[in-house]
């Protein structure tokens, strides 16, 4: 499945019209590339898709941010447009394995709220991570500690929200990435704040890496924040599972990845890809940058993937200059395989 955004009318290869602005545009493909259906979803306004996941009855969610102006001359909603709440709002769609619409939620408070992330949970439903700048109001119903937090929703495999959780400090908190746990779920992003709020950690220097360990209920298991200095940006999460004595699935441990932003004074690793390695209660275990056979000035990670046989791929873009980038991509191997595996227990 692929989910994007368009602004483009019907024709070549799109099949549907535009709905106005922007609009979700999805495509699902078979194992051969073979295109199966394709939709186009949106309203008069602006919507921009973040994230598509298949769910166990083999459907899908769809998580996008929706920008819902008011009509300032009538003081209401333009006609045909859903309710909207903030500046920003998040929007999720769930559809069947065909492709047929079979529910639409719009969710905010009353400033910004971004969908950064979103996973399948075990149960058929889904988690949300959003960016949120917003106070209780709309449909939010945990307030902010600070300038940005992280918001996490739980959706049902119907789509409905099953409970909600806030975490930041008094600064600006960004969420960036989740991922499932045996124990509940990872939640992952950088911190600009300072021990405050509900955020138990503090942090080094610029932007910290600050990751939460939640139970399938959304209560906290454990907190923690990792620094390379300057402006730290995660950008890719990988959980490593292992199998027990008894048979039962249990998470060994966690690997990040992400690049280091100068923010003006540029040191030897920033602007290089960087991979964070921890057990499974958070414990830093090793760290590696990443250079690999070619190093320009602006290197930005974009996403790392774990595989199977314990090789590692890293994307991103390389330039000399921001505007300039072409693609970077270094898989590690060979040697590299032997020590993360050992190293994980894998």
């Amino acid at each position: 499945m692929l989910a994007g955004t368009s602004y483009s009318t019907k024709g070549l290869d799109k099949k549907e019209e535009s709905k106005g602005g922007s609009d979700l545009w999805l495509i699902r493909l078979n194992e051969f590339g073979d295109e199966m259906w394709q939709k186009t979803i949106g309203t008069t306004s602006d919507e921009e898709a973040r994230s598509v996941i298949q769910t166990t009855d083999l459907g899908f969610f769809v998580a996008g941010n929706i920008t819902l102006p008011f009509d300032s001359a009538q003081g209401k909603l333009p006609q045909g447009v859903a309710k909207g709440y903030g500046s920003k709002d998040v929007l999720i769609v769930r559809l069947d394995k065909n492709g047929k619409e079979l529910s639409q939620l719009v969710l905010g408070g009353k400033g910004l709220d971004e969908v950064e992330k979103m996973i399948p949970t075990k149960d058929g439903g889904a988690l949300l991570g959003v960016y949120s700048r917003s106070n209780v109001g709309g449909s939010k119903k945990t307030e902010n500690f600070g300038e940005g937090d992280y918001w996490i929703i739980k959706l049902n495999k119907e789509g409905k929200v099953e409970w909600e959780k806030n975490f930041g400090g008094k600064g600006d908190d960004h969420l960036r990435t989740l991922a499932l746990t045996s124990t509940g779920y990872l939640i992952g992003g950088e911190s600009r704040s300072e021990r405050s709020g509900n955020k138990t950690v503090g942090i080094e220097e610029g932007t910290d890496l600050w990751l939460i360990s939640l139970d399938e209920r959304g209560e906290e298991i454990w907190q923690k924040s990792y620094s390379f200095k300057n402006r730290d940006v995660l950008m890719g999460m990988s959980v490593i599972s292992g199998m027990m004595e008894d048979g039962s699935g249990k998470s060994k441990g966690v690997l990040l990845g992400g690049y280091t932003q100068a923010e003006g004074r540029v040191e030897n690793d920033d602007e290089t890809f960087w991979m964070l390695y921890l057990d499974q209660n958070g414990n830093e275990q090793w760290r590696k940058h990443v250079k690999g056979e070619s190093r320009k000035k602006e290197e930005r990670l974009s996403d790392i993937k774990l595989n199977r046989d314990g090789s590692i791929i890293l994307a991103g873009t390389s330039a000399e200059e921001l505007g300039k980038e072409n693609w970077k991509i270094v898989k590690l191997g060979d040697k590299q395989i032997d020590q993360l595996i050992e190293k994980a227990g894998y």
